[in-house]
């Protein structure tokens, strides 16, 4: 029988349609067969009660009222075993995981703990004594990992989403491989509370979804720190919005002819979205990946190894049972390592990432394939470490790094799925967001293997929270421009990237540093701009309005769908000695 369209707008219509959540759960759960590899619990008498004791009168209240999930099984559930995919390491929590109490705490019904490389170590999907999920579009082929089952489940329409984690790539590689989107976040944006750690000081929760939009709602709900979580981000918060944007012109970085490594599906995936970021009005950036590639191979030839060791060394020299001997030996391996060495690589990964921070200078976010190939099972059995190995090319430098990624599907080729990731300078998520979404419904046109149609994304602007105020900004206050932290430290957060409405012109103006855009409205000639909708607290606003320096100011700023926004405008004659670029569209596009 083919499962529900669970996308979140699909699964919504049906709610409203008289689809009871009950109906809903029992029937996702008869469909998974006892012994199935994508989990390793089926939490069906606690599903069951979630679905149950759902109110539908605190319906608009619960973002995500009915909505099924489901967790890697190296994420706490209070009252459940937590394997990380070793039958002896298992404990039983008595709290959830704080993203698995958000979640449950905004409606979401947990289905069940997923299957994953062992200690969440590797990239295949086959490191498990549980088994192996099987990759729903190519059996013979691997699912990915380590957040194998997770990802295997949302695309087989089992779930709407599925929370995985991501230290190498454990979050994105899954989600190329079963034609779904993967979201990891900036490095601290979701808590790890309840987590077990694979590499503490890097690890990232992530979310698999069919859609960005779906996976952008679930962050919405989740980000943020919680107090408990000493890596987590104070402003980690701000990058959770929803996705309704199309992108502004951007100047996107992708690999050098000579450093893109990739089988000829996964490049022709590749070639595909390049080709559709530049109908879209984008500037392709050839940049030298080999400082990221060169941060990459640390995490498995540095010291990073070691803090694997550090999480479950002890419980893996214990002789536990159940024990995969690719990751005891990739584990205990960092047992050789000294603090020293743990110095000198942290050293040399400083200055690596001075390398990396100089390419946001460049590009405003980089684009590429998110594995080289994609291995069969036998080609895995014949080399496990080395065929392991080489898929992260593309995604073992991010977290290293503290980037964000997005992992997108592309089209398939003869049948077989492809991917693309973009990668961001830390908290560029919500421009990550609107990349990936105009990406996805332009390379692919399903979800999973479930067959469903992607759900079209609407262009409207989002309203604002109760107790927070618009703005819209044209110039240095965009994302990741020098001003931006002006609205990031007072917890604004990004709602919208769009346009104005077509009665805008825009002038580079003199005597600002940094530099400055006045943007005045005009009865004739004008042109649409380029620009972000943030929100900032409503107690913050009028602290941030009376800073702006003359003549600059604030007024009703109207965007492309009609909507009137409070915004920065220039008074008229400030223009003199301003040099119109309003041909460029945007002051990003004027300074590219």
């Amino acid at each position: 029988m083919r499962p529900a369209d669970l996308q979140f707008a699909a699964l919504a219509a049906a709610y409203d349609a008289g689809l009871d959540p009950m109906e809903l759960t029992r029937s996702l759960l008869d469909a998974i067969a006892e012994g199935d590899p994508t989990f390793i619990l089926v939490t069906r008498t606690r599903a069951l009660a979630q679905a149950t004791a759902l109110d539908p009168a605190r319906r608009a209240e619960q973002p995500l009222w009915g909505v099924p999930f489901t967790v890697k099984d190296n994420i706490d559930v209070a009252g459940l075993p937590t394997t990380a995919g070793c039958p002896g390491f298992a404990y039983t929590p008595a709290a959830s995981a704080t993203v698995v109490a958000r979640l449950e705490a905004a409606g979401a019904i947990l289905i069940g703990k997923t299957n994953l490389d062992q200690f969440a170590t590797g990239l295949v999907g086959t490191r498990s004594p549980y088994g192996t999920p099987v990759n729903p579009l190519l059996a013979d082929r691997v699912p990915g990992g380590s957040s194998s089952g997770s990802a295997v489940a949302v695309s087989r329409g089992l779930v709407a989403f599925s929370l995985g984690t991501d230290t190498a790539g454990s979050g994105r590689i899954p989600a190329g491989f079963c034609n779904i989107v993967g979201l990891k976040p900036t490095r601290g944006v979701i808590p790890t509370t309840g987590v077990v750690p694979a590499c503490r000081s890097i690890d990232c929760v992530s979310v698999f979804a069919g859609s960005v939009a779906d996976a952008y709602v679930v962050l919405t709900v989740v980000a943020g720190p919680d107090g408990i979580d000493g890596f987590a981000r104070r402003d980690g918060a701000a990058v959770a919005v929803p996705v309704r944007c199309q992108p502004p012109h951007l100047r996107i970085g992708v690999p050098r002819a000579t450093d893109l490594l990739a089988d000829a599906d996964w490049h022709a995936g590749f070639r595909a979205a390049t080709e559709a970021l530049e109908a879209a009005g984008h500037r392709l950036v050839p940049i030298d990946v080999t400082p990221l590639l060169a941060a990459a191979e640390l995490l498995y030839t540095g010291p990073w190894v070691a803090e694997r060791t550090a999480a479950v060394g002890a419980a893996v020299s214990s002789g536990i049972a159940g024990l995969d001997p690719v990751v005891t030996a990739i584990i205990r391996s960092g047992e050789r390592f000294s603090a020293v060495d743990a110095h000198q690589g942290r050293y040399q990964l400083a200055g690596l990432s001075l390398a990396a921070q100089a390419l946001w200078q460049q590009i405003d976010c980089l684009v590429v394939p998110t594995a080289p190939h994609h291995p069969t099972l036998a080609a895995i059995a014949a080399d496990p470490v080395g065929a392991n190995a080489a898929l992260g090319r593309y995604t073992n430098f991010v977290n290293l790094l503290d980037m964000a990624a997005l992992a997108i599907p592309g089209p398939k080729v003869d049948g077989r799925p492809t991917g693309v990731t973009v990668i961001g300078a830390a908290l560029s998520d919500p421009l990550l967001a609107a990349v990936g979404q105009v990406l996805h419904h332009a390379l692919a046109h399903d979800v999973g293997a479930t067959g469903y149609p992607l759900v079209p994304f609407g262009d409207r602007v989002p309203r604002p929270s109760p107790g927070r105020i618009p703005i819209a900004v044209v110039g240095a206050h965009l994302s990741g421009l020098p001003l931006n932290p002006q609205l990031t430290h007072v917890g604004g957060r990004l709602l919208w990237v769009g346009t104005t409405a077509p009665c805008y012109r825009l002038y580079a103006l003199d005597g600002f540093q940094p530099p400055r855009p006045g943007m005045v409205r005009v009865a004739d000639g004008g042109a649409a701009i380029a620009l972000e909708v943030w929100d900032l607290p409503a107690a913050a606003f009028g602290e941030f309005v009376a800073a702006i320096p003359a003549p600059l100011g604030i007024g009703k700023v109207t965007l492309s769908d009609g909507t009137e926004v409070p915004g920065f405008l220039c008074e008229p004659t400030a223009l003199a000695g301003g040099r119109d670029i309003t041909h460029f569209g945007g002051w990003r596009a004027a300074n590219a």
